[in-house]
């Protein structure tokens, strides 16, 4: 079986950075690919040309991969159906189209983080970790208030 590949434009190679460190990075044409950590806001995420090394973008891109992070999690608490809904359109397809959206959020934070930048890691992590609390605390929230209404129906009429 013979297999062959192309790589005239593929060279991986060391380039020194600003710094004087050895940064391993792959040229594949005329895009450079980042292989480990670095700080900085000369990155690409998620599309060709964007932070574009502009500081304004890069601050929307931490923003922008912040909040991906956060819906995630969010999203990790499944949809609530009507009863009253069909079970096909409520049960199937609603929740199919809701955990369509959820995995291409995950998979574009993934890609985000791929950039190897120290920002977008991050963001990234901070995004899930405060989704999470923010899912736990209202999670919480709910297991007590049933408790504290039973109680309160009693002593107060409706207004």
């Amino acid at each position: 079986m013979s297999h062959t590949h192309n790589h005239e434009n593929m060279d991986i190679h060391n380039m020194p950075t600003s710094h004087g460190n050895d940064t391993m990075m792959m040229n594949m044409g005329n895009m450079v690919m980042q292989m480990n950590f670095y700080w900085g806001k000369n990155a690409t995420i998620l599309f060709k040309g964007w932070p574009d090394n502009n500081l304004g973008m890069y601050i929307l891109s931490l923003f922008f991969v912040f909040f991906m992070a956060f819906a995630v999690e969010i999203m990790s608490m499944g949809l609530k159906i009507n009863k009253s809904m069909n079970p096909i359109v409520g049960g199937l397809i609603l929740n199919s189209i809701y955990y369509t959206v959820r995995m291409v959020l995950v998979y574009f934070v993934m890609l985000a983080v791929m950039s190897f930048n120290v920002g977008i890691f991050i963001v990234a992590i901070l995004g899930h970790g405060l989704g999470y609390l923010f899912v736990k605390f209202r999670e919480l929230a709910a297991a007590d208030s049933p408790a504290e209404t039973t109680g309160s129906n009693a002593t107060h009429p409706k207004v």
